[in-house]
């Protein structure tokens, strides 16, 4: 009897630890479940590790372009390696997030700082924007080719894991082949379709690739973005460019894009041409959203090739308007730079002036040559001091001597004036200051010959008022230059 009650016992402990096993595990699968379905939930929302880089010349518009796309109306510019983000919104997931953008300085100098913004971490997570401006046409395939080889040598030397850079490559592949005209399948803007369209499905595989498309695969996606096109207006007016100059300019830009697998966009942030269509490109391209304008290939200014419609076949068509060169003309051949800006105006050649000491020392060897040799070094050292007037004419050398012990006409004069240098210099010795003497009518000494001063002075006016009365001495012009 004791027996039979202990196994009963035993089977409801027994029956009791299983069930209070079986709750357990049922609550477990209770969390397990939450976490799933939050897991599933947290995969479709936006990510927010993606990045754009943006690579271009100077003046390329670069900062104007990621502005436009902010929608900010006053850019700042920066220097070396900008940084800003973009603001994205799902309607369709009621979300949200930010995207990266990093603007590198035009200056190869800067080169380096790529690395910052290209990293292997990010590579898998990036979008590069390549952009050039219509304002210099001639230079735009080679500013293309130029980053694009940049972009190539920073790649190669990223330490990048071999799968992770043949999965990239391969994504390149697929998502050029899948591409579809808007309305061709679903709708591809709902979230069926969307989900849908999967990266990893490898019937894609079979598709061959067209001529000359991806034969550059940096693994990366790439947008090629050609700014300022309302530019083109100017240059058939100033620059005698013809719709078939931008038809081969547009073939050479589009073989481009093939050869690295990328999108095309002419844009015009002035005229707010096609940057609400290259901000949904983007959001589409990085995050999947949708994006229903299919390619626009008619307005010259206003182009639009999303990667994977394009082919040579396509191209072509272009050839057609083509009269006055061939598809395969040298670029810049075709594409020429002006020599000069027609409205430059000819620059004044600067003058450079003389030296101050050099003028004044060749003024004073012209002077010295027009005294008379027979002169003492004293006399040429005093009159170097002081300026010489001539009042007659200037080819004719004053005679201070004059003509015996009454000098008059020109040798009047200079007696007079070489008077005043003597007194002016203290060459010729006086009464001391403030001495008692007839001050004004000592005789003093020209060249050895004795002269009264109150005479020289009478005899200088008096040749001064004949000569004003003979000869009207004209006014001398203040406003004639020295030198022509």
């Amino acid at each position: 009897m004791a027996s039979t009650v202990v196994i009963d016992t035993m089977l409801q402990n027994n029956g009791f630890q299983m069930k209070k096993k079986e709750d357990t595990e049922n609550k477990d699968n209770l969390w397990s479940s939450i976490l799933a379905e939050v897991q599933n939930s947290g995969n479709n929302k936006l990510p927010s590790n993606k990045n754009v880089i943006v690579l271009g010349d100077n003046e390329s518009g670069k900062t104007t372009l990621i502005a436009k796309l902010q929608g900010v109306e006053d850019p700042k510019k920066g220097s070396g390696l900008e940084f800003a983000y973009i603001d994205v919104r799902d309607d369709y997931r009621d979300d949200q997030t930010r995207l990266s953008v990093w603007v590198l300085d035009g200056d190869p100098g800067h080169a380096n700082l790529l690395r910052f913004a290209l990293s292997a971490e990010r590579f898998s997570n990036t979008l590069v924007i390549l952009v050039a401006a219509m304002t210099t046409p001639w230079a735009i395939l080679d500013q293309l080719q130029a980053w694009a080889e940049l972009l190539g040598d920073h790649v190669d030397k990223l330490n990048l894991d071999n799968d992770v850079w043949q999965h990239c490559r391969q994504q390149s592949v697929k998502k050029w082949q899948e591409y579809t005209e808007p309305g061709d399948e679903l709708d591809p803007g709902s979230p069926l379709r969307r989900t849908s369209r999967n990266l990893d499905d490898e019937s894609a595989d079979n598709l061959p690739l067209t001529e000359g498309v991806l034969t550059t695969n940096l693994g990366l996606d790439i947008v090629v973005v050609i700014t300022k096109t309302d530019y083109m207006s100017t240059l058939e007016k100033e620059h005698d460019f013809r719709d078939e100059h931008f038809d081969f300019m547009q073939q050479w830009i589009r073989r481009f894009c093939l050869q690295y697998g990328a999108g095309l966009f002419y844009t015009s942030a002035k005229e707010d041409k096609n940057c609400d269509l290259l901000y949904k490109y983007l959001t589409h391209r990085i995050y999947s959203l949708p994006f229903r304008t299919p390619a626009l290939v008619v307005e010259k200014d206003a182009v639009l090739i999303p990667a994977g419609w394009d082919n040579m076949k396509k191209i072509s068509i272009l050839h057609e308007n083509m009269q006055s060169m061939k598809p395969e003309d040298y670029y810049r051949n075709v594409i020429v730079q002006p020599p000069t800006n027609r409205k430059c105006v000819t620059r004044e050649l600067e003058v450079q002036a003389e030296d101050e000491q050099v003028f004044l020392a060749r003024q004073q060897a012209a002077l010295s040559g027009m005294k008379d040799p027979t002169r003492s070094p004293t006399t040429r050292n005093q009159a170097s001091i002081g300026p010489i007037v001539q009042v007659a004419s200037p080819n004719k050398k004053l005679d201070p001597k004059g003509t015996g012990n009454t000098p008059s006409g020109e040798g009047v004069l200079a007696n007079f004036f070489n008077s005043l240098l003597y007194k002016k210099t203290g060459s010729s010795p006086g009464p001391p200051p403030g001495s008692p003497g007839n001050v004004g009518t000592s005789p003093i000494k020209v060249d050895g010959v004795a002269v009264d001063k109150t005479t020289m002075r009478n005899d200088a006016a008096a040749e001064l008022d004949r000569i004003t009365r003979t000869k009207k001495i004209p006014p001398a012009d203040l406003n004639s230059s020295s030198e022509c």
